[in-house]
């Protein structure tokens, strides 16, 4: 059964010409016997009408407007040649359905027309002999009723395919507008990602370069301050290593859950051990903390942390061998203040922009980003006396 449904499915004029056929043949034999008993119309002119409205059904689906305007003119037709009414004037009832659920909005009009004066017009050119007004008014609204129901189940049709068709198009801009969203959340997340490897590797790398440069230079001559560099190479391999695999942990689904696998993110106590490892690095630091230390927002702590690190990491990279710096934490009421400054002999600012030389780096752009997601400010530039200077303002709550 469900073949056969779906052969009628896809073949919906074969099906419609089929019942024209079976239409026209109770047309012809009902013509046949009207004739017997003495009919008057031609079975000529019988035929015709009944063939132009069973064609009217066969192809109702294919051209409903043209259809439409046969039916009446076939109608109009009968009126005028007085040829009496036959079977396949059921032809008008299917057509007036049809253009109410798939026709053009003027043709639905006009159907709806035809339904209310079909039967009117019928009365007035073949009045019922014997039949008083209210008799005749009573017989005109009972053959009306056919013709504006299925005009209205037709209109609902198309109202309710309407509907879905709306439906489905919604759905598929939401489905649309989530892939973007999706999109832009991946963008997000790689962006975040990117700027986590670059400040772990950027900082830990240009520390054990420098401890190996040292190492180098004094191993022959001070073999105790080579082995101390190449414990601090060490210490600060493991240290990147292990930031990284909690970085690649979070894209594993699950992993990150995992507790004691990867270390916790960075935060404001934190800043005070990099700078330690800065020193150890042979870096001179001054670290001062004002006002009262709190508990911050995570998101805040690590921007925090990640600002510092980048600072001296640009500072030992572009300050030069006499450089030093100042890393100052200022807690507010409202906010956390940061400000780095280095009395190096600087670099171009393009290079802190892209974070090296080579251009590959995040820098002062990926500052800027980490400051902006949690409502901040950042200024950044040479200082009149030499050196670089960043400056940046936290607050607790993100800018709305």
């Amino acid at each position: 059964m469900q073949r056969l449904y779906d052969f009628l499915r896809r073949h919906p004029t074969g099906v419609d010409a089929f019942w024209a056929l079976v239409l026209f043949g109770i047309s012809a034999a009902a013509g046949t016997a009207g004739q017997e008993r003495g009919g008057t119309d031609s079975t000529a002119v019988l035929a015709s009408v009944a063939a132009l409205l069973c064609l009217v059904i066969a192809l109702r689906r294919r051209m409903p407007e043209k259809m439409l305007l046969l039916a009446a003119a076939v109608g109009l037709a009968q009126l005028v040649l007085d040829v009496s009414v036959v079977a396949a004037d059921f032809a008008l009832l299917v057509i007036v359905y049809t253009v109410a659920a798939t026709g053009v909005r003027w043709a639905s009009w006009i159907a709806l027309a035809m339904s209310l004066s079909a039967a009117a017009l019928a009365q007035a050119r073949w009045p019922q002999h014997g039949a008083s007004v209210a008799g005749a008014v009573v017989l005109v609204i009972f053959q009306t009723v056919p013709f504006a129901l299925a005009w209205v189940l037709g209109d609902s049709i198309r109202t309710r395919r309407a509907y879905f068709a709306q439906l489905e198009e919604r759905n598929a801009r939401l489905e649309k507008e989530r892939e973007a969203q999706a999109k832009v959340a991946v963008a997000a997340e790689r962006a975040r990602i990117a700027r986590e490897l670059h400040d772990v590797v950027a900082h830990n790398v240009s520390v054990m370069v420098v401890q190996a440069d040292g190492a180098a230079y004094v191993l022959d001559a001070a073999p105790d301050q080579a082995k101390k560099a190449l414990e601090t190479i060490s210490s600060t391999g493991r240290q990147a290593l292990a930031e990284m695999r909690r970085l690649l942990g979070v894209l594993r689904t699950g992993e990150h859950q995992e507790g004691g696998e990867y270390v916790p993110q960075p935060d404001v106590e934190q800043i005070e051990d990099l700078v330690e490892q800065c020193r150890g690095s042979g870096l001179p630091v001054d670290f001062k903390i004002e006002g009262t230390p709190r508990q911050l927002p995570s998101g805040v702590e690590l921007t925090a942390y990640r600002i510092v690190q980048e600072a001296l990491t640009n500072t030992r990279k572009h300050g030069g061998p006499n450089a030093g710096a100042s890393v100052r934490l200022v807690y507010f009421d409202d906010g956390l203040g940061l400000l780095v400054e280095d009395d190096g002999k600087g670099a171009p600012h393009e290079l802190y922009e892209e974070g090296g030389a080579d251009g590959q780096g995040h820098g002062l752009i990926g500052m800027r980003e980490r400051v902006g997601m949690v409502g901040g400010t950042l200024d950044a530039g040479p200082r009149p006396g030499g050196g670089f200077r960043i400056s940046a303002l936290l607050p607790l709550k993100p800018a709305h």
